[in-house]
């Protein structure tokens, strides 16, 4: 699952219109226009090559217009979506106005699952039934381990199964 197509899920399971998606770019740092957060919601041909959709129909291009989504654009997105819905904290002293991004290039599923907990203010144990809700039972344990920092002895890294399956809980929680 790549950056635009977590983009794309989120924007659907969260219900968030193209104007929302401009500001909350821009809460996060990142300058866009609308059409660009449309670009940026373009499906890429690595997610149709993923999900089986190109077996006969090889002949699907990459749109031109299609704009990739980095980690650290998807990682400001999250933090302009923590300060939309909970509100700009005020920087304690001797702290920077905003946070230097981790720039963590290799799991961004781990920071989605972080960020979107403390956006939406979920517990462990809604986090639990938004998973049960799609069929993946995930222990206390396991998701602890999902939401620990990096570098941490109980770490473990985040797949794209917990995070497709949690966008989609999400769907369903907020979209019935």
């Amino acid at each position: 699952m790549d950056n635009n197509d977590i983009l794309i899920r989120l924007r659907y399971a969260l219900n968030i219109r193209d104007t929302d998606m401009v500001k909350i770019f821009e809460l996060g740092g990142v300058e866009l226009t609308t059409e660009e957060v449309r670009k940026l919601l373009i499906k890429s041909k690595e997610t149709y090559r993923y999900n089986n959709v190109v077996d006969d129909h090889e002949e699907i291009d990459e749109k031109e217009e299609n704009i990739k989504c980095k980690n650290s654009m998807l990682e400001s997105f999250l933090n302009g979506f923590i300060i939309f819905k909970r509100g700009k904290q005020d920087p304690k002293p001797g702290q920077p106005e905003m946070p230097v991004l981790k720039n963590s290039e290799n799991h961004p599923n781990n920071i989605l699952l972080k960020k979107l907990k403390i956006a939406l203010s979920l517990t462990s144990d809604d986090i639990l039934d938004i998973l049960k809700e799609t069929g993946v039972i995930v222990t206390k344990g396991e998701l602890s381990a999902l939401l620990r920092k990096e570098g941490h002895k109980h770490y473990k890294e985040c797949g794209d199964k917990y995070a497709r399956n949690f966008l989609k809980g999400l769907a369903i929680k907020n979209r019935g």
